[in-house]
């Protein structure tokens, strides 16, 4: 299958067959370029403000998400729509996201990558969370349990009342919280919206959010040399890609057999943290790293308990 007819199936949902290999590793290929992006932005952190680099990164990320929807089969069939009904639901969504942007941008240049990273990680647990108030879900105790794992993990690794614990932690929790409302919020856009179209509209308001931010906060700072701006561009890129290649990924295949692939992530960052940082909070993310995996795994398991009995 050659990379447009991949990119084409997994925007309409289509192309049929077991494809669920190939969605793993699509999904594990964008978790690595997240990663990377939150590096290049750790890395930039000390010439470039959090909201500054937001702008770049959402100015730039426009590039693979123009591309996704014009391969997009259903939104050409429906006369390719640039206007939806939920248009401002759209809008607010991206200004969650920018001051999702900016509290995880900061935390990263001020937290060790890993730790950062892996609070980061507690956005499933919002989720479950969120969907009460918002979709009506129903949460039973098993999950409620889940939540309260994954959150005991999550305090384990701010490590408040030692003498590690800055506030400086509360910033990933805030962003996590952020980007799990808007993921919850996006099931309460009209299903045949094109997924593309709705990533269009929220990195547009994002990038409007992070340049009022910006503008209110640090402003903008002259490009130091060439070299930084390679770093941006790549930041842009990449941090697109990887959204590019999750959002495939969720189409090829039900959310739930990727979910628990998500947590490679976390690996992922301290590997990459250790070798370019040369950080190692191994202590810091021990053992709460693993109540916070183990939560999330819990609420996979009992979504896909509740699946098999519907």
């Amino acid at each position: 299958m050659s990379l447009r007819s991949t990119l084409a199936a997994g925007i309409s949902g289509g192309g049929g067959g077991n494809r669920l290999v190939t969605a793993i590793l699509i999904s594990l290929a964008g978790i690595f370029m997240l990663d990377l992006m939150g590096l290049i932005i750790k890395y930039l952190s000390p010439r470039y403000g959090p909201a500054e680099l937001a702008v770049y990164r959402n100015l730039l990320a426009m590039i693979p998400s123009l591309t996704m929807l014009s391969l997009s089969a259903s939104w050409s069939a429906q006369g390719r729509p640039v206007v939806i009904r939920q248009w401002p639901l759209a809008f607010l969504r991206g200004g969650c996201v920018s001051v999702a942007q900016f509290l995880f941008y900061m935390s990263l240049g001020r937290l060790e990558f890993a730790t950062a990273s892996t609070i980061a990680f507690s956005m499933s647990l919002f989720m479950t969370a969120f969907s009460v108030p918002l979709l009506g879900g129903r949460v039973g105790a098993m999950r409620w349990l889940a939540v309260g794992i994954g959150f005991a993990g999550v305090v384990m690794v701010m490590g408040p009342g030692s003498d590690a614990f800055t506030a400086d932690a509360l910033l990933p929790l805030g962003a996590a919280a952020l980007y799990a409302l808007t993921g919850v919020t996006a099931r309460l856009i009209d299903g045949q919206v094109p997924t593309p179209l709705l990533d269009l509209y929220s990195t547009s308001a994002a990038l409007v959010g992070a340049t009022v931010l910006c503008l209110s906060t640090s402003g903008f700072t002259p490009i130091a040399a060439t070299e930084d701006l390679g770093w941006i561009l790549a930041m842009g890129l990449v941090g697109g890609s990887g959204v590019l290649c999750l959002i495939l990924s969720f189409r090829m295949t039900e959310p739930a057999n990727l979910a628990p692939f998500q947590y490679f992530g976390i690996p992922i960052a301290f590997a990459l943290g250790w070798l370019i940082f040369d950080e190692a909070p191994f202590d810091r993310l021990m053992p709460g790293v693993l109540l916070i995996v183990a939560g999330g795994l819990m609420i996979v398991w009992r979504e896909r308990r509740l699946k098999a009995v519907r």
